[in-house]
């Protein structure tokens, strides 16, 4: 609810029984203003607290944040059949404003995008120490390669423990040392992280666990490189990078966006991008993939953007 009255004002309350804010005067003022519901979070009965000053909604909840126990699609409703938005990965964070029906809904803590998770998913809040660097790695139930391996992690994900002569020890089981990297260690090419990821399977709103989605590919090989991307197609063309000029030639690391799709050039020629045709993430001629798109689109290739280095 917005309102083109530029004179007005809103004023909120704390509602003490539940720690949500509700209306005790509202007039909200200056133009009508778009608010993107994927990335603030807000439903005709509830709304983040930090929209309070953007529109109005009954109830306003602070967040209780809370981090993924296990990698998990993240859905448009509170069913496990609804369609997937994006996909938490092990130890990664959400911020859980409402619980109902064994599902929390909220939004991941990287990207801020909303969506629904069976809450038995979560748990407390992770202090990390130490990230995922491969394509999948392997959790032990002992500090041995010999011993039962539990679960497998993907590429990205998060988790705590102490580091050994041969094995990082977390609360949930031991990781070779070579599948993890320290929190804060950055790769210097995002192409070269996608390419850890060929062969992967196409997965609509994965990021890396089970399988991946273009954009999601984008995003975990950027994070990687220590820029933050949003989640979506049309978000990331807007926020990453620098436009290429016409006349300059492509070159590995720069990333091509097509309508409604996105990928990463391995060289001047070739994009490794993840997608619906192969099903698969899959390096190949970009030359390729704007001939596919011409019988459908006048413009192919929508936007080219260069990484910063």
């Amino acid at each position: 609810m917005h309102s083109e009255n530029p004179s007005t004002s809103i004023r909120f309350i704390a509602d003490p029984p539940d720690g949500r804010l509700a209306a005790a005067a509202f007039r909200l003022d200056g133009p009508t203003r778009f608010l993107d519901s994927r990335i603030n979070a807000y439903r005709s009965d509830i709304a983040d607290v930090a929209l309070a000053g953007s529109l109005f909604a009954p109830h306003y909840a602070a967040p209780l944040f809370r981090s993924a126990a296990e990698s998990v699609m993240m859905r448009a409703a509170p069913e496990p059949e609804a369609e997937a938005v994006s996909q938490l990965l092990t130890g990664e964070g959400f911020a859980v404003l409402d619980v109902a029906g064994g599902w929390a809904w909220g939004y991941s803590r990287h990207d801020h995008y909303v969506g629904y998770v069976p809450d038995r998913c979560l748990t407390d809040m992770l202090t990390a120490t130490h990230r995922i660097a491969v394509r999948e790695a392997l959790l032990f139930a002992r500090p041995s390669i010999k011993s039962p391996a539990m679960a497998t992690l993907p590429f990205g994900a998060l988790v705590a423990g102490t580091m050994g002569d041969t094995f990082l020890q977390t609360p949930a089981g031991f990781i070779h040392r070579r599948h993890v990297c320290a929190l804060d260690d950055r790769c210097d090419d995002a192409a070269s992280v996608a390419e850890l990821l060929l062969g992967s399977p196409y997965l609509w709103g994965g990021r890396g666990a089970g399988g991946i989605d273009c954009s999601g590919l984008v995003q975990i090989a950027l994070a990687a490189t220590g820029i933050d991307a949003p989640r979506d197609t049309d978000l990331q063309r807007t926020a990453i990078g620098r436009p290429i000029a016409d006349e300059e030639d492509l070159r590995r690391g720069d990333v091509v966006f097509f309508p409604g799709h996105v990928g990463l050039m391995v060289d001047d020629s070739s994009l490794i991008h993840a997608n619906a045709h192969w099903m698969s993430v899959v390096a190949e001629p970009l030359a390729d993939v704007v001939a596919r798109l011409i019988p459908h689109h006048d413009r192919p290739i929508t936007s080219r953007r260069r990484l910063p280095r």
